[in-house]
């Protein structure tokens, strides 16, 4: 059911399969990660598993701000206002607000950037290269590392979720299907 879920949300623009790939993998996720932080209780935001390790509110602000960070290694300016221009400006990010409501709108607003500019991308730019922290990359393999990198920070949220007995919507929807046919 979740791939064909993906698959439904991967459709419906002119673009290169990799990107319109990306755009559907890039909604799944993002509605993972939205339903997971919208589970969490306001007053755990602040939580974290360890000191030195990010909180929760800190791996959502974190994930936003890469989302920038990432479209701007391949050539797609941040929006007016939105600086991500080194490791003071992630670190700024991710202690700028615990704030839930502040948190999901930075959310929203950096998937929805990323997934209008690569709706825009033309597919001969994904064969260009860019410099990935010293690297050389292809704009193709930086934009697989951002999905990864939301899936990485997906999985970080779920342990987080379950070590503060939230259960991932998603997986409670199926637990109480499962009940119910019972």
């Amino acid at each position: 059911a979740w791939m064909l879920s993906l698959l439904a949300l991967s459709s419906g623009f002119a673009s290169g399969a990799l990107q319109t790939d990306l755009v559907g993998n890039l909604s799944y996720v993002q509605k993972q990660i939205l339903d997971l932080e919208n589970s969490i209780p306001d007053s755990k935001m602040t939580w974290r598993p360890a000191e030195g390790v990010r909180s929760v509110s800190e791996v959502y602000s974190h994930i936003a701000f890469v989302n920038y960070m990432l479209a701007k290694f391949v050539g797609i300016a941040p929006p007016a206002g939105i600086s991500v221009n080194g490791p003071e400006d992630e670190e700024k990010w991710e202690k700028m607000t615990t704030d839930k409501a502040k948190i999901h709108d930075q959310l929203v607003k950096s998937f929805d950037f990323v997934k209008a500019a690569l709706k825009k991308l033309p597919d001969a730019d994904l064969e260009k290269s860019v410099d990935f922290f010293g690297n050389p990359m292809t704009v193709r393999g930086v934009l697989l590392v951002l999905v990864s990198h939301v899936h990485e920070h997906l999985g970080q949220s779920i342990a987080y979720a379950r070590m503060l007995g939230v259960v991932p919507p998603w997986t409670a929807a199926q637990m109480e299907a499962a009940k119910a046919k019972k």
